[in-house]
């Protein structure tokens, strides 16, 4: 029997069974098993042979070495040939696992950013083909580089081959979404179901008027929800991502995973039957290809988060977005105060070591103030108003606020927005070189490399966003194009700036500044073993509330790190646990009080 026979007859009951849970006694199951067959002989042998190394090292993704850069294709280098040439200077930062956001086939207009698919198994023609994206990730595994892609498992386009073949009136297509004759249906479930993007896309159905049906559109318009009642469509779901595997993806980012199943009188949101299928996804993908770990996007509230991991003994997601903790750092940076960015370290530290987090400052993505309500009211604050004020800090508009950004998504009747922007221009540097102000310019940067370096230090995989190693600047120019000027997310999705990276060698420049220090960050986590996911973790008191202290203990070393979140020296009470080294200035500490640098990082490695 080969190994993927003997994968299979392992988890072959388990996965019966959970089908059947679903979808009743059918034909489906035997089909389904025929086409995972065809996949796992089909899978080439340099895919197979990392399968074993896999197989054998499953901690593979987890050591300090690990790091992540996501980008968009088109906006770092035009194509995916043009990826491949500028691997050496990924290499530079010595990049594990490269995240190339939406590339597969879409409207050339109205996509989403490429979260409208319409083939999951054709490239967009503008950056490459799919032989193209295979060669590239033949030639990232040489390089011990694996590609990550975001497989969008709750809708396609409304372009797409389905959605095409539905319009024509063809039942069969029009049982894989969700559609309706009258409103009546589409009614109820708006009773319960929020709403996503409450400006731009109201509601949660459209109405099709090429079938004279009522489609599910929980996101956009031309996005239709998948029917996940329907076995089919979960067959066709699990070979594409099959599929894309024996292309060569090792990394799946499974898109807006909590809304996959829907149920009447619900909010459509982490129902029971979407751990489920998750967990389906994950049988199926361990036995044909136990390379490939999947990244959920879980974009919910903190206690909600956790769940995707799925049971120690029977896993999800192999790695999970740590959302509230990004918007905790902002929140820090703004407020000067750690407190709620303390609690949610004391709350992701009592998780099991086995999960691991995808740790970042920015993405493609706006910032969602979704910090828990019952904490700002703890703290004495009023929810909404701290919203209010975080929002209006992150667009420059409150006293005292060194950020350039904007609003995204604004609902004028609630009063709930979101924030874009680089984290440069975030943290400070557009606004002081646009002020010429020189002491400025040196706290945002500060302010800019003490995140990244907290991240860095935190357990789990750090992940940089495309152009913030070089301090890219917000990229206003999205205004002028029609498509992208309704949404402020494209003001962070500009083309990187190659101009702007020829300097990264030189320290006198801000890009050069910002690209050497993230440098020695991941070189020096990567040598120190301490870093390692899995190690012991847990805050510490530093007697103000402007800087965060934890201690990691793992791989026969401890350190203690530091992180003032404010402009001003702050004292900090002894933390240490013993003499240290910093790590990031080779300076030594003694066991006691000390004195730390307004945003000043600090690794301390105990001697």
């Amino acid at each position: 029997m080969n190994n993927f026979e003997t994968r299979l007859a392992a988890c072959l009951d388990e996965l019966k069974w959970l089908y059947s849970e679903l979808y009743g006694e059918t034909p489906c199951f035997e089909q389904l098993i025929g086409r995972i067959r065809q996949f796992a002989a089909s899978r080439k042998p340099a895919l197979t042979a990392l399968d074993r190394a896999r197989e054998a090292d499953p901690e593979w993704y987890r050591r300090s070495d690990m790091l992540g850069m996501m980008m968009y294709t088109e906006q770092f280098a035009d194509s995916l040939a043009g990826i491949e040439k500028r691997l050496p200077y990924l290499k530079e930062l010595n990049v594990r696992y490269l995240h190339l956001m939406p590339l597969l086939k879409m409207p050339k207009k109205e996509n989403d950013g490429g979260y409208a698919v319409s083939d999951f198994r054709q490239v967009d023609e503008r950056i490459g083909t799919i032989d193209e994206l295979s060669h590239l990730a033949d030639v990232c595994r040489e390089q011990k580089m694996s590609i990550c892609l975001d497989f969008i498992v709750n809708h396609t386009s409304d372009e797409h081959e389905w959605a095409v073949r539905a319009k024509k009136g063809e039942k069969e297509y029009q049982d894989r979404y969700m559609c309706y004759d009258t409103r009546e249906i589409p009614d109820e479930y708006e009773k319960t179901v929020p709403q996503v993007f409450p400006n731009t896309a109201p509601g949660n159905f459209i109405f099709c008027g090429e079938m004279g049906k009522y489609v599910l559109s929980t996101f956009n318009p031309y996005q239709w929800d998948m029917n996940y009642k329907n076995p089919v469509v979960f067959n066709e779901m699990a070979c594409n991502m099959l599929y894309l595997a024996n292309v060569g993806i090792e990394i799946f980012r499974i898109d807006a995973v909590p809304y996959i199943w829907k149920e009447l009188g619900t909010s459509c949101r982490n129902l029971p039957q979407v751990h489920t299928i998750m967990r389906m996804l994950r049988i199926i993908a361990k036995a044909v290809c136990p390379a490939v770990v999947f990244k959920g996007e879980v974009v919910m509230a903190p206690h909600e988060v956790a769940p995707y991991f799925g049971p120690v003994d029977k896993p999800e997601c192999d790695i999970l977005y740590n959302v509230t903790t990004m918007v905790c750092v902002w929140n820090s940076l703004a407020t000067r105060d750690v407190t709620l960015l303390k609690w949610q370290m004391d709350a992701m530290d009592a998780l099991p070591p086995e999960f691991t987090f995808v740790n970042y400052v920015r993405c493609h993505d706006d910032i969602g103030w979704g910090l828990e309500e019952s904490a700002v009211q703890y703290l004495g604050s009023d929810p909404l108003e701290h919203k209010k004020f975080l929002y209006h800090f992150y667009i420059g508009d409150y006293p005292g606020s060194f950020a350039r950004g904007e609003l995204y998504n604004y609902d004028p009747v609630s009063q709930d927005a979101r924030s874009c922007g680089t984290c440069a221009s975030l943290c400070g540097i557009e606004k002081a070189l646009d002020e010429c102000d020189p002491g400025a310019l040196g706290l945002a940067v500060s302010r800019h490399l003490m995140i990244h370096a907290y991240i860095a230090s935190l357990s789990g995989i750090p992940v940089i966003y495309s152009g913030d190693e070089l301090a890219q600047l917000n990229d206003n120019r999205y205004t002028d194009d029609p498509v992208k000027a309704v949404d402020s997310r494209f003001i962070h999705r500009g083309k990187l700036d190659w101009a702007r990276a020829e300097k990264r060698l030189d320290r006198e420049t801000v890009p050069g500044l910002v690209f050497q220090a993230l440098q020695k960050l991941i070189r020096l986590r990567a040598e120190n073993p301490v870093f390692n996911a899995g190690a012991r973790e847990r805050t510490l008191d530093s007697g103000d509330k402007a800087v965060l202290a934890f201690r990691r203990e793992g791989g026969g070393q401890t350190l203690t790190a530091v992180y003032n979140f404010s402009e001003f020296p702050k004292h900090v009470q002894p933390v240490q646990g013993g003499r240290c080294r910093d790590l990031l200035t080779g300076r030594d500490y003694a066991d006691g009080a000390f004195e730390i640098g307004a945003y000043q990082a600090l690794w301390l490695l105990k001697a």
